[in-house]
């Protein structure tokens, strides 16, 4: 499009509005026009609006420590909502192409490892206090020597660990993998479905829907994990009609009355700032909300530089524009989605495929933010997809974390040996803490051992004397009397 055809477009939909709103955005000077940015924001939604489904499945299939369950319509409100304002936040605030969600990985380690220890309010206390410490960190200029802290292949090791943890999720909440009881005398721990067989057309669906994604996925079609999620949900609805089929678990896949319904935010507000402290107490306090705060902060800075150099917004130094703002808004996410029961909400990669259409500002968001929006409407039909149909894009999504495995240096052990506990203790022990644990305990032997010592981080050091106390609590309780 020529300058004269753009000059042109805006006049037409009025001078003063819509050069008003290209300079507040930058739109024509970072390269870009309206139609760019509009086809962006409905890239970057398409690509990431399987959250809606996936973050009510893995919060909802959890119980808390007193066996209670968050409501699947209420929670897939209350994950379009945190979507929607804070998408726009970021983009009028930010004046970048970056939308936030609730972050899958941190949505896991709230139901499979905060909720069984104490109250889903208690919970979301902690998202919110891990929001608030993020927010802290950014405005002390703290975030530098928190970055500095945790050597980069720890970092990697992390996203591997958490990738293959969400895949095991996966596995076991679509029936793929099921635990052999201990009645059954076996060293086996878990095997394949209820029977070591797989069977029944739930089943099927799964199976159908995880060779559809990663085939979608190696193709490199856009969208391709809410691709699948949409397509075996029609076949699980047609299936569940003509086959008898006796429980699909959670989530029946039955057409609902209505596609449209009045939103439910009965869970906003559901919070207790320091509930947990009398749950589990202060030490464990401390290390949950480390392991928020690691996991939550260092994606963010991963996926804003990532998003910002791919769409060419990082000045000479290689610094983006206006990062402080920038994380501070995704630090107000993470308050935001606790305070909202949707778990934290983070900066998302997907916003890349935006950027790919040619978004450039923080405009795509608002159509993005407008989109998750008119989703808080479609709660009726988003609650229909079956555990079968959703959890193939946890499998893809697990994949995909765990590419940052060829960034480790496996051939130095001093790295190797703690990025390989990391991994493999967070889906053997189901828990993401007890792995960050394992790697940042074993790096500080290691390298203590070498006579290194010294190339250890100060904070790295403390934190990993509260991992000693937490792995070791019972002997010390039991030391001391407690």
């Amino acid at each position: 499009m020529s300058e004269a055809q753009k000059t042109a477009g805006r006049q037409d939909a009025g001078p003063s509005t819509v050069t008003g709103v290209d300079r507040f955005f930058r739109i024509t000077e970072r390269g870009s026009t309206f139609g760019r940015e509009i086809r962006g924001g409905f890239a970057t939604f398409f690509t990431m609006a399987y959250i809606l489904v996936l973050n009510p499945l893995i919060l909802g299939s959890a119980k808390d420590k007193f066996g209670e369950q968050l409501d699947p319509v209420q929670l897939t409100t209350a994950t379009a909502l945190v979507a929607a304002v804070m998408t726009v936040i970021m983009g009028v605030g930010g004046n970048l192409p970056l939308a936030l969600a609730a972050g899958l990985g941190l949505n896991a380690v709230v139901a499979f490892q905060l909720a069984p220890l104490m109250s889903w309010d208690d919970a979301m206390g902690l998202i919110v206090l891990e929001g608030l410490l993020i927010c802290v960190l950014v405005v002390t200029g703290l975030r530098e020597a928190v970055m500095h802290a945790i050597p980069q292949p720890l970092k990697q090791a992390i996203s591997v660990g958490i990738g293959l943890f969400i895949a095991l999720i996966g596995f076991v909440d679509a029936g793929f993998v099921t635990r052999i009881p201990d009645a059954a005398n076996t060293t086996v721990p878990v095997q394949l479905g209820s029977t070591g067989t797989l069977v029944g057309w739930p089943m099927l669906v799964f199976c159908v829907g995880v060779l559809l994604t990663i085939g979608l996925l190696a193709r490199k079609v856009r969208g391709a994990i809410l691709i699948s999620i949409v397509a075996m949900t029609v076949v699980a609805l047609v299936i569940n009609a003509l086959a008898d089929v006796k429980t699909w678990g959670l989530t029946t896949p039955e057409w609902p009355d209505r596609i449209v319904d009045t939103p439910d935010f009965g869970l906003l507000g559901q919070f207790s700032l320091f509930g947990a402290f009398g749950q589990v107490g202060v030490v464990t306090v401390v290390l949950l909300v480390f392991t928020l705060v690691l996991s939550d902060f260092f994606d963010t800075m991963g996926t804003v530089v990532g998003v910002s150099a791919e769409a060419g917004l990082l000045d000479e130094d290689g610094k983006v524009p206006g990062l402080g703002k920038v994380l501070l808004i995704d630090g107000a996410a993470a308050v935001a989605g606790g305070a909202a029961s949707a778990s934290s909400a983070t900066s998302y990669i997907e916003s890349a495929a935006g950027v790919g259409e040619g978004a450039r500002t923080g405009f795509a968001n608002l159509v993005t933010g407008s989109l998750f929006g008119l989703a808080l409407f479609l709660t009726p039909l988003l609650t229909i997809v079956p555990l079968q149909a959703a959890a193939p894009a946890l499998v893809a999504v697990g994949f995909l974390m765990m590419t940052q495995v060829r960034h480790i240096e496996w051939d130095r052990y001093e790295i190797a040996i703690p990025a390989f506990l990391t991994i493999a203790v967070m889906p053997f022990t189901y828990s993401i803490t007890n792995g960050i644990g394992a790697g940042f305990l074993a790096y500080v032997l290691i390298k203590t051992v070498l006579g290194r010592a010294k190339e250890v981080h100060w904070l790295l050091w403390g934190t990993s004397a509260l991992f000693l106390v937490y792995f070791a609590i019972d002997p010390i309780e039991q030391l001391l009397g407690v």
